[in-house]
């Protein structure tokens, strides 16, 4: 049903509602790297004006408002609705976005339960390995002509050696020099070379050409959803704000080392990609890839260990313990122990001992330096206003 309000006044009225609904107390809040999700009820008001029907009032939706956090993936795409909005007319079970406001957006919520809840680790059995590979093979029919351009500097449709060459700049400029004058001697503490990537690209084999096509990424447990049905349990893929264009080799690697599976359901997911991917038409997109998957694994490992080493450090509290700082360091070895062979690294590997001593330092230093800038800002202001004073003769 369509509202009779002009579309200037309707979207107003949308914002207004949405907002008051985002800033209830009532629902719940769940939180993820990127995004803090609030889920409410949309009430008959809001629901009637997005179209949703006059019975609608009670559906849950979910209020999402993205964190402003260190960037260690790539964005082309800065809006997720313009992504889901091609997405979610070829895959159903996906959720839609209801609107999007620019700095936070509204969208369909799925009830379900997170993979990541039903099996935090460990194997998650054959009739959802199978699920998830049709999920990529249904992936790569979403038709990416109503996607949003690309980058000026995006490699053209199969050019894979030219794709990883891209995320592998990204990671060196953006990720890892970016975030040198912070992170750097915390990089360095933990045994992470000044040329990982370099020398990752050194030792790659050139990759073979396959067709392109959209990719999600960040297929982990925590963005899988376990949805009752009639015919029994259905799985949805949510989160699609890190969407790329490029080699789905490098979708299912990321898939295989962010489930962490062992290495019986890490095969068997290959060979039902593999599998899934024909039987859809899309053979090309499987070919050399017993020689190709290998690299992208490889660079996943190693792109891995920045953000990794980061969100480690950035997770310690102000006043961190013992416990905390365990924790952060058996995270960092597990990242570096992953990235050891790709690095053809020959030092002794990483302990959890060395681990913990150099995130202690970094977090001593850096709480100083933040102490130091907050000093230096408040001095700052106190001049200001003293300047302001004088200025005003008071």
């Amino acid at each position: 049903m369509s509202s009779p309000l002009p579309r200037r006044a309707h979207q107003a009225l949308v914002r207004r509602l949405a907002e008051a609904r985002r800033r209830s107390p009532d629902g719940e809040v769940v939180t993820g790297h990127h995004n803090s999700n609030h889920i409410v009820s949309l009430g008959l008001p809001l629901a009637f004006l997005l179209g949703l029907g006059m019975d609608s009032g009670r559906v849950r939706a979910k209020f999402r408002t993205p964190f402003k956090t260190v960037e260690v993936v790539p964005r082309i795409w800065r809006r997720e609705s313009e992504v889901l909005r091609v997405v979610s007319e070829r895959l159903g079970e996906v959720p839609r976005c209801l609107a999007d406001f620019g700095e936070w957006s509204l969208h369909a919520y799925v009830a379900g339960r997170a993979l990541a809840e039903v099996i935090p680790e460990g194997p998650i059995g054959s009739r959802r390995l199978a699920a998830l590979a049709e999920f990529f093979a249904r992936l790569a029919a979403v038709p990416v002509s109503g996607l949003p351009a690309r980058p000026s500097d995006w490699p053209v449709d199969e050019d894979s050696w030219g794709f990883l060459r891209w995320l592998a700049r990204f990671t060196e400029q953006r990720v890892h020099q970016v975030n040198r004058p912070r992170f750097g001697g915390l990089f360095d503490a933990v045994g992470i070379p000044r040329d990982a990537v370099d020398r990752f690209m050194r030792s790659a084999t050139e990759l073979t050409p396959r067709p392109f096509a959209l990719l999600h990424t960040d297929v982990h447990r925590a963005n899988v959803l376990v949805t009752p049905g009639a015919e029994g349990e259905r799985l949805a893929v949510i989160d699609w704000e890190l969407a790329l264009y490029g080699d789905p080799l490098h979708d299912l690697a990321t898939h295989l080392v962010r489930m962490d599976y062992d290495k019986t359901e890490q095969e068997l997911m290959v060979r039902m990609w593999a599998d899934a991917m024909r039987r859809a038409g899309h053979t090309e997109m499987t070919t050399d890839m017993d020689r190709d998957l290998p690299v992208y694994l490889g660079f996943e490992y190693v792109q891995s260990v920045f953000p990794d080493v980061i969100r480690a450090a950035l997770a310690l509290p102000d006043c961190p313990g013992e416990p905390e700082f365990a924790r952060a360091a058996t995270w960092v070895c597990r990242s570096m122990r992953r990235a050891r062979e790709p690095l053809a690294l020959v030092d002794e590997p990483l302990d959890e001992r060395a681990a913990g001593e150099a995130l202690r330092q970094w977090h001593s230093a850096d709480r100083a330096r933040r102490a130091e800038r907050t000093e230096d800002a408040a001095e700052h202001a106190r001049t200001e206003g003293v300047e302001r004073m004088e200025w005003h003769g008071c």
